[in-house]
């Protein structure tokens, strides 16, 4: 029998009704067997998350106060939602534990992680499904070495675990140290939860459920209702996400796209709707658009210098990537000419290294070298552009007409994508006129 996994954030569990969307969701197909839960999230607009309380009482501990009457708040958010159920069900003991953990200085990863663990053992109860606890089969190495996730033993781990249970509830967000001591994975790492399961138990498919109805095509903050996509290949989600477009935590793509397996984004209180499809591969044919989405950052700042003869000087370009290794300094983009070059850098970045360009002079004395900040670079995504001539001329047409300037361009080898960097203020009339040009003429 197909197996899918499905993980659900939040929103999707904020109070009793949405649990009680979420078990029609998973009722409505047995291959819904592997459930992974985030902590309640906000019941509306001014309401604060689960995890955040937890923060917040933990530190009233450390900072010599007793959690008491922060956790007060925070067992009645879990048992107004046990009550709602009509669950016969109590957390008295786990309270007690917690709370006793919480004086002990168990640790701010400890403490946030409770939200997920309350959260599945009573999801678990509302579908009578197994509940298994996190810590138990996700580890992390040694503090001492960095606290990276071990993926070899977690997937074994799992992989044995869950063999033996037909219907699981496991908690996101956290797993364990050797020594048994909480850790979690960065915020949002309940996808990252999700991901790991559905390698381990081969699925066929990961859902995860959450408040959209899919990834969309340019920020709504920007663009009005843009277009949801439909299909997404992984290597233009990584792109998109690393512009900024998210929806997805980015370290939860790497499990399932080893295992070549398919997440579904679905939208919890719109459960008909497709939402979007990540896939491995995706059929490059006539109904392939030419772009797949539209993303950018800003703050941004560029590098650019001037040689006579930099072509024919060799390892002029290995000096200043060992100089800016040296310095602990990564780069975003390099763009180069005959005897120019561009270095695209986090602004913070720069800010952090003030001689930096004192630096470049003594390593690659350069004839002429300028620093101009307030840049923001716009990816322009999509597997459709390969194969179709004026891609190119289309996005600068556009922004052209637009009356913005392009101050760098970047293409990538696989040709999935386009990057332009521009002015900060015209960082929105950009999105905006690259979208109608991309997605609306093509209705």
């Amino acid at each position: 029998m197909a197996k899918y996994v499905v993980k659900f954030g939040g929103s999707s569990l904020a109070d009793a009704e949405q649990f009680r969307k979420v078990k029609s969701i998973i009722e409505s197909d047995g291959k819904r067997r592997y459930v992974i839960p985030s902590a309640p999230g906000k019941r509306f607009g001014a309401d604060t998350k689960v995890t955040d309380m937890l923060y917040d009482c933990y530190d009233a501990v450390t900072n010599g106060g007793t959690p008491e009457k922060e956790f007060k708040a925070i067992a009645e958010r879990f048992d107004g939602i046990i009550n709602d159920l009509r669950l016969d069900l109590s957390l008295e003991n786990e309270y007690a534990v917690i709370l006793e953990n919480f004086k002990n200085k168990a640790g701010r990863d400890y403490a946030a992680s409770r939200g997920e663990y309350l959260n599945g053992i009573i999801l678990a109860n509302f579908l009578g499904f197994a509940f298994v606890d996190a810590a138990k089969a996700i580890f992390f190495r040694n503090s001492e070495s960095g606290g990276e996730f071990d993926a070899d033993l977690t997937n074994a781990a799992l992989t044995a675990l869950l063999e033996k249970e037909r219907y699981a509830v496991i908690p996101g967000f956290y797993g364990a140290l050797p020594d048994g001591t909480i850790k979690t994975f960065s915020r949002g790492g309940s996808d990252v939860t999700g991901s790991i399961v559905a390698r381990a138990i081969k699925a066929n498919l990961y859902e995860n459920w959450t408040d959209v109805s899919g990834f969309l095509a340019a920020d709504p903050r920007i663009v009005d209702e843009p277009k949801v996509i439909r299909v997404i290949t992984y290597r233009e989600l990584r792109e998109l996400s690393y512009m900024g477009a998210t929806v997805l935590h980015e370290d939860s793509i790497f499990p399932v796209r080893a295992a070549k397996i398919p997440i579904n984004i679905r939208n919890t209180n719109e459960p008909s709707a497709p939402g979007t499809m990540i896939v491995h591969d995706a059929p490059e044919d006539g109904d392939t658009p030419v772009i797949t989405g539209i993303a950018g950052r800003k703050n941004f700042s560029v590098i650019s210098m001037e040689k006579d003869g930099m072509n024919n000087e060799v390892g002029f370009l290995r000096r200043i990537l060992t100089l800016f290794e040296s310095q602990g300094i990564n780069f975003e983009h390099i763009p180069s000419g005959i005897d120019t070059l561009s270095v695209v850098l986090s602004t913070a970045v720069i800010e952090k290294h003030p001689n930096i360009i004192e630096l470049i002079n003594q390593v690659a004395r350069p004839n002429h070298i300028e620093v101009e900040h307030g840049i923001s670079m716009i990816a322009i995504v999509g597997r459709g552009m390969k194969e179709r001539r004026g891609t190119a001329a289309r996005i600068f047409s556009a922004l052209s007409h637009a009356r913005i300037n392009i101050r760098v361009i970047d293409q990538g080898s696989s040709e999935l994508n386009v990057i332009v960097g521009i002015k900060e203020s015209d960082f929105e009339k950009a999105i905006k006129s690259l979208y109608d040009v991309f997605m609306l003429s093509e209705s």
